[in-house]
């Protein structure tokens, strides 16, 4: 059965999140925007914000298993050359209604994050190593109208205390021209 992502859902997944950051010790500096759906409307409306920009992909592969890969937002990833490199079998994106179930986010919204959500740890996170890197890391905050920083120490902090073990994996590989 399909989970909806209704605003209220968002909103008090949000306030979730930020609470279990805070508990952590965890800071992070949230700015609001117009909502953006590729990292081309990302560039538009954040302004020159240090850090690593980055994107994320909800991937299932052939076997069934669910995967998010964030990546730095240039790498432009070729899915046959990324599934040997993180060790799963052939990849595709997952479905909107696969990622409403497991992250309960909809396309847009997709992010580090909504692992939170993931109360069953059926994803597996891979994070790219130029992220994992970075001194800053902006994702979106479980919606698309709303940029979060994070140092990407206290991400994989945050997705461990989760109960997930996090894949850093330099992603350059799998990246095509």
């Amino acid at each position: 059965m399909t989970e909806t992502v209704s605003p209220e859902t968002v909103a008090a997944r949000q306030k979730e999140l930020f609470e279990r950051l805070e508990e952590l010790g965890i800071a992070t500096e949230t700015q609001t925007h117009a909502p953006v759906f590729t990292v081309e409307e990302s560039r538009k409306v954040r302004g020159r914000l240090p850090g690593a920009h980055c994107k994320s992909l909800f991937l299932k592969d052939k076997k069934g298993a669910l995967w998010l890969v964030v990546a730095l937002e240039d790498r432009r990833l070729d899915l046959k050359a990324l599934a040997p490199l993180i060790g799963s079998a052939r990849l595709s994106f997952g479905s909107p209604e696969r990622l409403a179930d497991h992250l309960g986010v909809v396309p847009g919204a997709v992010t580090p994050f909504a692992l939170i959500n993931d109360r069953q740890r059926e994803v597996r996170p891979v994070i790219d190593s130029g992220v994992a890197e970075a001194e800053r890391a902006h994702f979106h905050p479980l919606s698309n109208d709303a940029t979060t920083a994070i140092a990407p120490a206290d991400l994989l902090r945050f997705i461990r205390t989760l109960g997930h073990d996090p894949m850093v994996v330099d992603l350059g590989a799998a990246t095509r021209e």
